[in-house]
């Protein structure tokens, strides 16, 4: 059976990083942009990551351009926007593809496991959170406008 820790990626700063490392932990993948109406989903993003990383959860951000063009800087712009603006310590990745054959495989994975809308594969917009349980498998799938606040109920019965 595949999992999410069977999956690899390019961080922010260009390193390969295995999921591996973060095997029993949940986590809540997020497609993430920087010039978004959906932008400031950073803040709960953080804040989400600050209330339940004790609790064992990670939130990792996947920088994507494939909507609106609203991700159009390098990976250092990326980084140094999220730190300055919305002081992101969670773990933020290269920019990705998420739909399309060029999506990452994470992606690909992740859709296939948890449809959206009408049993839609791909992805509609920036800010689409996909929560991932301790064992690695797709547990939701969540829209753009599900704000951090609302996935936090879920969270919370997760970890308990």
């Amino acid at each position: 059976m595949t999992t999410a820790y069977d999956f690899s990626a390019r961080d922010i700063d260009g390193q390969e990083t295995s999921l591996a490392a973060y095997k029993g932990k949940a986590l809540l993948v997020v497609n993430t942009a920087s010039k978004c109406g959906f932008t400031p989903q950073y803040t709960g993003l953080e804040k989400l990551s600050q209330d339940f990383k004790d609790q064992g959860l990670v939130v990792l951000g996947f920088p994507c351009d494939q909507f609106g063009h609203q991700e159009p800087g390098d990976e250092a712009e990326i980084k140094n926007f999220c730190s300055l603006t919305y002081d992101v310590s969670f773990p933020m990745f290269a920019k990705v593809n998420v739909n399309g054959p060029q999506a990452h495989p994470l992606f690909q994975w992740l859709k296939a496991e948890k449809t959206g809308l009408l049993g839609m594969e791909g992805i509609k917009w920036n800010f689409t959170k996909f929560l991932v349980g301790p064992d690695g498998t797709v547990l939701k799938r969540y829209a753009p406008t599900d704000t951090p606040e609302k996935i936090g109920k879920d969270i919370k019965k997760l970890l308990g």
